[in-house]
């Protein structure tokens, strides 16, 4: 197999035009030149270099090996470049999973952050189920998932980064008597007949797990998954429900109103919202990475950047 090493000092001698010119170039002695080309003639099994009065000139199979030492000289040069370009995070990829209602407070202004950051990285973004989000990251599929927890919870190969604590709300029908108090306690709804609003998963056993706790299981009338039908039900007076401050488009931080965002899905005025304690249900988000992967300069700006949005006053 022809060494590369001794290709460019064959190159080094050709372009030079001789060996002492090429030793001084490359800052060795030219007794050790003219051993690394003899034994790369050895390796190629000819003729590389032939005298021609003070220096040498090539043989055409020196030539050959030239233009190919060239060749892989400037791809050398390429690959160092885009290496470094991705090391310091102006290329490469992302894959991120993430689900619904964090999306546009959350998610949202952390990509754009990063798009602003790092023009240069191409981004997967992909609505998933947090718990096949978390399988991709561990894979290696996806980058970085932003899922639901327990706040301490400890997942063989996956760092879990804490982003916030999604306060539950509770969603009253118009007119309701409850309406007429700021705060209520988890156990004033306890007769009351339920709404649901989350699938089988991390945020229903929360919310399922709060009530529990405050002494009784929740009543359900009608069951859906999604938030949006959920406000409908109860906007029709069907009963009542516990949302994420996040999936009714209030940021994460408590402020001083309760209604939803104008641009999060329009601000309902059919509805009633309301904080709620003993005890405060609250879903944990946190942003889920391999363990001992080096992160990407892209991967580390977009967890800064989702941090800094769950920071944000709503």
């Amino acid at each position: 197999m022809l060494d590369v090493r001794r290709m460019q000092i064959l190159r080094a001698v050709v372009d030079s035009g001789s060996v002492t010119a090429a030793a001084a170039e490359l800052g060795y002695t030219p007794s050790a030149v003219s051993q690394q080309v003899a034994v790369l003639e050895k390796e190629a099994g000819i003729a590389l270099l032939e005298r021609v009065g003070r220096g040498v000139r090539p043989t055409a199979a020196g030539l050959l090996l030239t233009r190919h030492a060239a060749v892989i000289s400037r791809n050398l040069a390429e690959a160092e470049a885009a290496l470094a370009d991705l090391r310091a995070g102006r290329t490469g990829r992302l894959a991120i999973r993430y689900f619904g209602s964090v999306g546009p407070l959350l998610v949202a202004p952390a990509v754009a952050r990063l798009r602003g950051e790092h023009p240069g990285v191409r981004l997967d973004l992909t609505l998933l189920d947090p718990q096949d989000a978390l399988s991709e990251v561990s894979r290696g599929d996806a980058d970085v998932a932003i899922v639901v927890r327990p706040r301490d919870d400890r997942i063989p190969g996956i760092r879990l980064v804490h982003l916030l604590d999604d306060e539950y709300l509770v969603a009253l029908p118009p007119g309701h008597p409850l309406t007429a108090r700021r705060v209520l306690d988890l156990a004033d709804l306890a007769d009351e007949p339920w709404i649901g609003s989350e699938p089988q998963g991390p945020c229903l056993d929360v919310m399922l797990g709060a009530c529990a706790a405050a002494g009784f299981s929740p009543g359900f009338v009608a069951r859906s998954e999604d938030y949006a039908t959920a406000l409908g039900f109860v906007a029709a007076g069907l009963g009542v429900t516990l949302v994420p401050r996040l999936g009714v488009g209030l940021g994460p931080r408590v402020g001083a109103g309760l209604g939803p965002r104008p641009g999060a899905g329009g601000r309902r005025t059919d509805i009633t919202l309301r904080r709620v304690r003993n005890p405060r249900p609250a879903r944990t988000v946190h942003a889920a990475v391999r363990e001992g992967v080096p992160l990407h300069p892209a991967l580390t700006t977009l967890l800064l950047a989702l941090g800094d949005a769950a920071r944000q006053p709503s």
